[in-house]
C-alpha cells in the first residue's frame, strides 16, 4: 500500500475533468509504419531522434517528448498506447515479494506520435532521471518519493517531473477511468484508473522542453546496409529473467511475415486493453546492477535503483530475427548510451520502435 495516501487523493479528479479545455497540443504526425520490413531506407538526412526513421519535415520534431510512467504487474494490466511509444524502458517496479522483485513497470518514451490517451498511470523511479535526461523528456506521473523528487529536481534542465496527475489534471492532461476504479475493504483506489493525455502534456511543456530532443538516443545506421544485425546470429526468441533462476521472464519471438518481435509477459502474451499485441522492432537488453536504497526522509519503503549513471556491463540488440552483443557504457545523467560490439566496432541500429529490458548484471539472458 505504498504511497495510500496520494491514491487515496487521486478520488478527487475524477470529477470535472471531463469538461477541462485542453492545452494547446503539437499536430501530431501520422503513424510510422511499424514493419523493420516497411521502413523507409534511412538517409544521412533528417532524422526522428529516438527512433532514427526519416523526418521530411524538420519542424514536426518540435515539440515535447512525453514519457509516461505504466505499471507492468498482472492485476494492472491491461495497458493503453503502449505500441505508439518509440522507446519502451523495461525497470523494477519497487515492490518486494518472497523471491524479489514483485513485477516490473514500463516507462514508455513518445516524440514521433504523441498518443490521445496511455494508461495505467504510476510514480517515478531513481532510474527514470538518467533515463529520460538525454531525451529531455516530460514526464507523466502520480508523483514521486520526496528525495526522488529533490534528485530530479537537480536535473530540472534535462527532464520535468512538475507536470503529475495532481498538477496537471485540471488542465486536461490526466482523467481518470471510472470502469477500473477499485475497493478493496472498503477503501477507493485509483491505482489502476489514471489515464495520462501526451498530447495535453506536450502543449503545457516549458522551455527547453519544448523543441524536443536534442540528439539522437541511440546510434542508428545510416543506411541499411550498415546495420550490425546483418551478421549476427540468428535469433528469433528472446527471454529475458527478472528474478533469479530464470524466473519472472519477459518473452520476445520473431514474427518474420510482420518484420516485428512480439512481447510476452510471464503469464502470457503482452495485449493491450485494444487487443493489439505489443510488438517492437528493436529489442535493446542492457544488464546492470540493481539494488534497493531507503532514502525517503523518515525511512518509508525502498526504493529500486539501476545502476547505470557512470556505468557499464554487457548488452544484447536483436533486431530482424538476429543479433550481436558487447558492452554498454554510460557516463552522466544526461549522456545516452554508448555501445561497443564484441569485435571493438560500434554499435549500428535499424531505426524503429526499440524496447530496452535492464534485468540485473547477472541475468540468464536467453538467445535462440
Amino acid at each position: 500500500m505504498r504511497r495510500r495516501t496520494l491514491l487515496l487523493l487521486l478520488g478527487g479528479l475524477g470529477t470535472g475533468i471531463a469538461g477541462c479545455t485542453a492545452a494547446p497540443a503539437p499536430t501530431t504526425p501520422a503513424a510510422p509504419p511499424s514493419s523493420a520490413s516497411s521502413s523507409p531506407t534511412p538517409t544521412a538526412g533528417p532524422r526522428w531522434p529516438l527512433t532514427g526513421r526519416p523526418l521530411g519535415d524538420p519542424s514536426a520534431a518540435q515539440h515535447a517528448a512525453i514519457a509516461v510512467k505504466v505499471p507492468d504487474n498482472r492485476n494492472e494490466h491491461p495497458q493503453a498506447g503502449i505500441n505508439d511509444a518509440d522507446i519502451v524502458f523495461v525497470q523494477l517496479e519497487g515492490y518486494a515479494d518472497a523471491n524479489g522483485e514483485s513485477a516490473t513497470r514500463l516507462a514508455p518514451l513518445f516524440h514521433s506520435v504523441l498518443p490521445d490517451a496511455v494508461a495505467p498511470v504510476r510514480s517515478v523511479r531513481p532510474v527514470d532521471v538518467p533515463l529520460f535526461a538525454p531525451a529531455h523528456a516530460v514526464v507523466a506521473s502520480t508523483g514521486s518519493s520526496e528525495w526522488v523528487t529533490n534528485y530530479a529536481s537537480q536535473f530540472s534542465g534535462f527532464l520535468d517531473v512538475s507536470l503529475t496527475n495532481q498538477a496537471a489534471a485540471k488542465q486536461g492532461a490526466y482523467s481518470i477511468d471510472r470502469s477500473r476504479v477499485r475497493k478493496l475493504n472498503g477503501t477507493t483506489y485509483y491505482d489502476r484508473a489514471v489515464v495520462s493525455h501526451p498530447r495535453v502534456l506536450a502543449g503545457l511543456a516549458r522551455e527547453p522542453f519544448t523543441a524536443g530532443p536534442t540528439q539522437p538516443y541511440f546510434p542508428f545506421a545510416v543506411t541499411d546496409a550498415d546495420v550490425s544485425t546483418l551478421t549476427g546470429t540468428p535469433t528469433t526468441r528472446i527471454r529475458v529473467p527478472w528474478k533469479a533462476g530464470g524466473a519472472y521472464t519477459m518473452g520476445y519471438d520473431y514474427d518474420a511475415s510482420a518484420g516485428v518481435y512480439l512481447r510476452s509477459m510471464p503469464w502470457g502474451p503482452h495485449v493491450l486493453a485494444d487487443g493489439q499485441r505489443v510488438t517492437t522492432d528493436n529489442v535493446v537488453v542492457i544488464r546492470a546492477g540493481q539494488r534497493t536504497a531507503k532514502l525517503a526522509p523518515g525511512g518509508g519503503a525502498p526504493d529500486p535503483i539501476h545502476d547505470i549513471i557512470d556505468g557499464s556491463g554487457t548488452f544484447f540488440y536483436a533486431h530482424g530475427g538476429s543479433s550481436v552483443q558487447g558492452t554498454w557504457a554510460k557516463g552522466s545523467v544526461e549522456s545516452p548510451f554508448a555501445f561497443t560490439l564484441a569485435d571493438g566496432r560500434p554499435l549500428a541500429m535499424a531505426p524503429g520502435r526499440t524496447f530496452v529490458e535492464l534485468p540485473a548484471l547477472d541475468a540468464d539472458v536467453q538467445l535462440s
